[in-house]
């Protein structure tokens, strides 16, 4: 089965469809999958969910979606440094679900895993827990959260081969394969594409079989808060 495709549109034709459900892998503008963010937007695709650690910033990531309009809802972990992002939760313009981290990270892994839901103490007695079912373990209180099963997911990796292994680069990794794990369709853009065989099976982070379409392209690999010591 073909895998690789010479640009995002290519990799995403007869995918995008209007109100569909897409799992974005990254960590603020850390391995987000700009190309295929930006080949969204440019398809005008509308009414999406995203369930993503963030949005990125106003002009960058998914904040680029937010500025067109095109996204309905966020399943976030928080605003980050996108006023956008914040404008449109606060002025009703924007569905916004907030999930801790580490359950939006497991919510995305139990999906990919056929899981559709379980129990965490994260979150207990706390707003993320209303109107979710609680069970007591051993005399600890619990909430159940439901995995993901997204339309379609979108992730950026450092390497691939061409049957999809996947291997990430250091913090890069991030949210990128539970992302990848739980989206029926899942579509990655790489650095680079190297020869099938030539990845140490050892260093694979994500094995092919969650992997449909790949992309090699160049990226701008953006720093949110760039820091600097005086001279």
């Amino acid at each position: 089965m073909k895998k690789v495709y010479g640009s995002a549109a290519e990799a995403l034709d007869g995918v995008l469809f209007d109100g569909m459900f897409i799992a974005s892998g990254g960590f603020g503008l850390c391995g987000i999958p700009e190309l295929l963010l930006e080949a969204i937007k440019d398809a005008g695709t509308k009414d999406l969910t995203f369930a993503s650690n963030n949005a990125g910033v106003d002009d960058f990531g998914i904040g680029i979606l937010l500025q067109t309009k095109q996204v309905k809802k966020m399943i976030s972990s928080y605003v980050g440094e996108n006023a956008e992002f914040m404008r449109q939760y606060l002025s009703g313009e924007l569905e916004l679900e907030f999930n801790p981290q580490g359950t939006l990270a497991e919510r995305m892994r139990a999906g990919g895993c056929g899981i559709p839901g379980f129990y965490t103490k994260t979150g207990v007695g706390t707003v993320i827990a209303e109107g979710k079912e609680h069970k007591d373990f051993k005399g600890e209180t619990y909430i159940m959260e439901e995995g993901i099963f997204a339309d379609l997911a979108i992730v950026k990796a450092w390497k691939a081969d061409a049957t999809g292994n996947l291997v990430f680069r250091k913090t890069a990794r991030n949210f990128n394969p539970p992302a990848a794990m739980c989206g029926k369709m899942c579509v990655v853009e790489v650095e680079e594409i190297v020869e099938t065989g030539s990845l140490d099976p050892d260093s694979i982070h994500l094995p092919g079989i969650y992997v449909h379409r790949i992309i090699q392209g160049d990226h701008e690999k953006r720093i949110e808060q760039r820091t600097v010591r005086e001279a």
